[in-house]
């Protein structure tokens, strides 16, 4: 019988060996040779003698995708308004930030409405029924199967029919026609193969959880996250109890949307109206703090960005950020310095967006100027005082969109007077005459909104 022939790849680049180097000399990696299966003939993910033959677009009559809501409204958001039967869906984030958690609070759910066979390869059956019984898991239709064979788990699924399958965590799946280790990149790579050719194949929808590697990524090949059809990034500091679910690929829904939860002692909680919540310990005639609202797909999330600025007893001060990009905030300190005037070069500048939250877009610039700008002067920012807008290195303020949705929000909350770019004015609409909409032009004008301290 003839043997299958190995070749050894790179895990970073892709560079193929005939034997395993300690160096890749392509990318320089260290101890990133994997082995792999040179002969793929073996592999098929069609039955034999099936042959793929051209169709015109116009003839081919598909039927719709049918979504199934998961019963966690945060996390269909994120999905695209549920769960899409047929596709693969990589969940990934650190250790412990609540991503079997989540999993199993979804099984309750959909344990009600169809069959969910959960597969543990990290757990036993027994610490799978106490952390059930924690959550306060019901009697819905959910079956746990702890294997990390993947032609065992594929049998299994064949036999049960399961209309959901979750497995916890690709990582741990091995193959026998391999003799790599489980989560080398051949592992890894078959695993996902030969699931997301089960679920084409019975209109199951897989939920697979990822681990993450010390640089932050997806542990295992990239080529992982381009054969599943969605990627969610499950992200939080494992000190404090707001988790967010992100997208970071996702072929039937939007990527912009986020999920917020609060991590207690029966789960996980949805977080429906985040912006109340990261509000709520917002404190009052204090300098350094502004509200500023940014948009998380078609959600608006106003959130309290905090700073601090002190005289520096170093030559080169101290720059901090927390949620914010730390270039772009070096980049506001040095365009409120040149423009305005203010000596920052001689203090050091800490900043925080409260919560936990990480801003990513322009629209935020405002607010975290006027916050800087609040925190060298001393002056206080008014509570009732809410900024979004784009600066450009010039000092002026650029328009951002969805001017109409952050301006509902803020109303929502309670700001009276909101900060808005000039060039926006023109596109609020009419009912929200009760609110003081100021549109100004340039960072100049940002003085003259902040207050004396009482």
């Amino acid at each position: 019988m003839k043997e299958n022939k190995t070749v050894f790849v790179c895990n970073q680049c892709g560079n193929i060996s005939v034997k395993w180097k300690g160096r890749c000399p392509e990318c320089g990696a260290w101890d990133s040779f994997e082995e792999e299966l040179a002969d793929r003939g073996s592999v098929k993910s069609a039955k034999a003698g099936d042959v793929a033959v051209p169709q015109k677009l116009h003839q081919l009559n598909v039927p719709e995708y049918i979504r199934k809501s998961t019963g966690i409204s945060e996390l269909d958001r994120v999905l695209g308004g549920g769960v899409v039967m047929g596709s693969v869906v990589l969940l990934s984030g650190e250790p412990g930030i609540g991503k079997s958690t989540l999993l199993m609070q979804m099984c309750d759910r959909l344990g009600q409405s169809g069959t969910i066979l959960y597969v543990s390869g990290e757990e036993s059956v027994t610490q799978l029924k106490l952390r059930a019984d924690r959550l306060g898991i019901g009697d819905g239709d959910v079956y746990l199967l702890t294997e990390t064979n993947t032609e065992a788990i594929t049998e299994q699924c064949e036999k049960l029919s399961p209309d959901i399958v979750i497995i916890d965590s690709v990582q741990t799946l091995y193959s026998d026609k391999f003799t790599s280790a489980p989560g080398s990149v051949t592992q890894v790579k078959e695993a996902a193969l030969a699931l997301s050719v089960y679920a084409k194949k019975s209109n199951a929808a897989i939920f697979l959880v990822g681990h993450i590697n010390k640089e932050g990524g997806i542990s295992g090949p990239k080529t992982l996250e381009h054969m599943v059809d969605a990627v969610l990034y499950f992200e939080g500091e494992r000190t404090q109890s707001y988790r967010i679910i992100r997208a970071i690929k996702n072929r039937y829904g939007s990527t912009n949307e986020i999920g917020v939860f609060e991590m207690g002692e029966r789960g996980l909680t949805e977080i429906p109206n985040p912006s109340e919540t990261m509000l709520a310990e917002r404190p009052k005639g204090v300098s350094g703090s502004c509200a500023g609202c940014v948009m998380e797909g078609s959600r608006p999330i106003i959130t309290e960005i905090q700073s601090l600025v002190s005289k520096t007893a170093y030559p080169s001060p101290k720059r901090t950020c927390d949620g914010f990009d730390y270039n772009r905030m070096c980049l506001l300190i040095a365009v409120l310095e040149k423009r305005m005037g203010l000596r920052f070069s001689e203090c050091d500048v800490y900043l925080n967006v409260a919560g936990g939250l990480r801003l990513e877009e322009p629209g935020a610039d405002l607010s975290v100027a006027l916050s800087l700008i609040s925190g060298m002067t001393d002056r206080v920012c008014p509570d009732d005082i809410i900024a979004f807008g784009e600066i450009g290195l010039a000092g002026e303020v650029r328009a951002v969109s969805h001017v109409e949705y952050r301006i509902k929000e803020a109303l929502r909350l309670g700001f009276s007077r909101i900060i808005i770019p000039e060039s926006c004015i023109g596109k609020r609409s009419p009912f929200l005459g009760k609110s003081e909409v100021k549109g100004i032009s340039n960072i100049f004008q940002l003085l003259s909104f902040l207050s004396d301290k009482k």
